[in-house]
């Protein structure tokens, strides 16, 4: 099967991701960690906000040290922003892999964002992991050449138990 692409998805994330950065006050309520996976190293951009209290933490690991760093929140934002600028985005399932389907040499970011923002009457959230390309024949490829199709999303939208779209 062919594997669903998340350019649109990313496009939407990307703005609210900056907005959330930049003028976090707009939202009443957010937890969002996003994990990249990139370049030998990871990158983490955590923060959350509940009951009117904000706590946040960036941190880099490279695979050479293993030991965790903490970097300002622009870095880690910049990094995030890098891997969103993308041009193509695959989704994992969230179901188990028989094969390994994550290859180092392409970037990969975890997201889990939940927010709700002031005066919206509800809450939104998402929990997906996705591989970035430069482009849709990069994706297709990459997909192709993979041992385990299953790992990745054929079907939009994804409503799964361990990975979901917005909700």
């Amino acid at each position: 099967m062919t594997p669903a692409l998340y350019a649109d998805t990313i496009a939407d994330l990307r703005p609210l991701f900056a907005e959330l950065d930049g003028t976090p006050e707009l939202f009443q309520t957010f937890d969002v960690h996003l994990e990249l996976a990139a370049a030998g190293g990871v990158m983490v951009y955590e923060t959350r906000r509940a009951r009117g209290l904000t706590d946040s933490l960036y941190y880099g690991r490279s695979v050479k040290s293993g030991t965790n760093q903490q970097v300002s929140q622009a870095t880690a934002f910049a990094a995030i922003d890098r891997f969103l600028a993308l041009g193509q985005f695959l989704a994992l399932s969230g179901k188990p892999a028989q094969d390994a389907v994550v290859d180092a040499d392409y970037p990969h970011c975890a997201v889990r964002f939940a927010y709700r923002k002031k005066g919206h009457p509800k809450a939104r959230s998402m929990r997906m992991v996705f591989i970035g390309f430069n482009d849709d024949a990069d994706a297709l490829a990459y997909a192709e050449k993979a041992k385990d199709s299953a790992a990745f999303v054929t079907g939009r939208p994804l409503k799964g138990d361990l990975a979901y779209e917005w909700m």
